[in-house]
């Protein structure tokens, strides 16, 4: 969860998703739906299928246990190799070190270090100083706490609290009056546009959603028929009478890499159509839309629709 997410965003829906989810069995043989439902509102569902895939994997392979080295935690699913060094340092006491953006940005500071931390060679450095400090094994839990909330807490992306940090006499940034132009960001990428079509057909106050392929963008959730041309969108509305969608205001939505701009159409129709109107899919309740593993554009979208605020 806190791999995208702030920790005070991400503490209750762990906290709920501990309840539903106990421990790896349950987790493991839980539908792959019901686990993207717990996660809904938290974003970034491939962490979701990724940790189900991981349950599994570790109920398969390793009777329900974690390995214990982080060259073997890093083989299993969505766990990279600062996230395997962490869990094997706190849980398992390993000298390993770890490299989440926090302490990237801590070393880069300290050392100095020119140029984006994403780029390959920048990585390879900070790698390498990481190493460098680790103190004994049995050091290594109250270390690696210390490294990351230095990270989070006082030399922070913004404002670093210079002042109140550990290390400031052998900062190498902080003597050269440096601190807040390092880490050096990498120049802004032009973020390319997708278009997008989506049938939001409603009967009943219930709205017909599809559940997308597992790969790719909102992939394994709920969500409304898409479509790249209004075209193939109205020869799907076709299927469930002879009512006609009516289009409304574009919205937009930006992922990492991309913006998508996607047009809504509104079809009304008198009363759910019994059979599955050529298309897999089912018939949802607008009241349960806020527990549905829904992308959270959609979700947005479809509370205006509930309450009345897509009309005109």
């Amino acid at each position: 969860m806190l791999q995208q997410t702030r920790v005070a965003a991400a503490r209750k829906y762990y906290a709920r998703f501990l309840q539903r989810f106990p421990d790896v069995h349950r987790l493991a043989a839980a539908p792959l739906e019901e686990v993207l439902e717990a996660w809904a509102g938290l974003g970034y569902y491939a962490r979701a299928r990724l940790a189900h895939a991981c349950a599994q994997t570790l109920v398969r392979e390793h009777d329900g246990c974690f390995p214990r080295s982080a060259e073997e935690l890093q083989r299993l699913p969505g766990i990279g190799a600062s996230s395997a060094a962490a869990i094997a340092a706190f849980c398992f006491g390993e000298r390993v070190a770890i490299l989440d953006a926090n302490v990237k940005r801590v070393l880069a500071r300290r050392y100095a270090i020119e140029g984006p931390v994403g780029r390959a060679k920048i990585v390879q450095e900070l790698w390498r100083r990481a190493r460098s400090l680790l103190p004994a094994a049995e050091q290594i839990g109250v270390y690696t706490q210390a490294i990351m909330d230095l990270g989070a807490s006082v030399c922070t992306r913004s404002r670093p609290r210079c002042g109140e940090c550990p290390v400031r006499d052998d900062c190498l940034a902080r003597e050269q009056g440096r601190a807040e132009q390092l880490p050096t960001r990498a120049p802004a990428a032009k973020r390319p546009v997708r278009t997008a079509h989506l049938l939001l057909a409603v009967a009943q106050q219930r709205v017909f959603l599809e559940q997308r392929a597992a790969r790719g963008i909102w992939g394994g959730l709920l969500s409304l028929p898409q479509f790249a041309r209004p075209e193939e969108l109205r020869r799907a509305a076709d299927t469930f009478g002879r009512v006609k969608p009516r289009a409304l205001a574009q919205r937009t939505h930006s992922f990492t890499h991309f913006t998508l701009r996607f047009t809504p159409h509104l079809l009304r129709l008198p009363r759910a159509p019994d059979h599955r109107v050529g298309r897999s899919g089912r018939w949802v309740a607008l009241a349960r839309i806020e527990s549905a593993a829904l992308p959270s554009p959609v979700r947005t979208l479809l509370r205006d629709v509930r309450e009345g605020r897509t009309e005109p």
